[in-house]
């Protein structure tokens, strides 16, 4: 009988805090087209996900950053974000230019232009608008590291300041 109760007052806490917990906070993935018709309606600076389908640590990334909901309701909010398989075979066409399948660099030629031709991966770009000059970040960042980078082109502050004045004010709260 003492067995019956236990398990129907944790069955009872559980139920109850399901209704308590949020859900979790994911990331509104876009793809290029997406992108370009979004884009012309409302501008926004756009983050892009480089990475590739046997990228081990583009996964990691996936899951433990852009995963952590403080991340994905930050980029939520202020971006677009699009995540391009960096060995696509199909065109893209971005800002009215086609980039094409690279059969040298096994790559498209968007990854090259993203990432002036040195393709890491995963790489984080960031474009303060759809002609801007890409920023791109390579290598894993966790949420802390993403931090600063998301919050100057979110909060537009690439406009106002350099990245370093601006990273030597943040208060980080990741």
């Amino acid at each position: 009988m003492h067995t019956l109760k236990s398990l129907l007052l944790v069955s009872t806490v559980l139920f109850l805090a399901s209704f308590t917990m949020k859900p979790k906070e994911k990331i509104n993935w876009i793809n290029i087209t997406e992108l370009n018709e979004l884009y012309a309606k409302e501008p926004r600076p756009i983050l892009i996900d480089l990475y590739t389908d046997w990228c081990g640590w583009c996964k990691v990334m996936d899951k433990n950053t852009y995963g952590n909901d403080k991340v994905a309701s930050y980029i939520n909010e202020h971006y677009y974000a699009v995540k391009f398989d960096a060995e696509s075979k199909a065109d893209v066409n971005f800002n009215n230019t086609v980039y094409k399948y690279n059969p040298q660099y096994k790559a498209n030629d968007f990854a090259m232009f993203l990432t002036f031709g040195r393709l890491e991966f995963p790489t984080t770009v960031f474009l303060s608008a759809i002609n801007a000059r890409p920023a791109p970040l390579s290598g894993y960042l966790k949420p802390k590291e993403i931090e600063a980078p998301l919050k100057f082109f979110g909060g537009k502050a690439d406009q106002t300041q350099t990245f370093v004045a601006f990273e030597k004010s943040l208060k980080k709260v990741w």
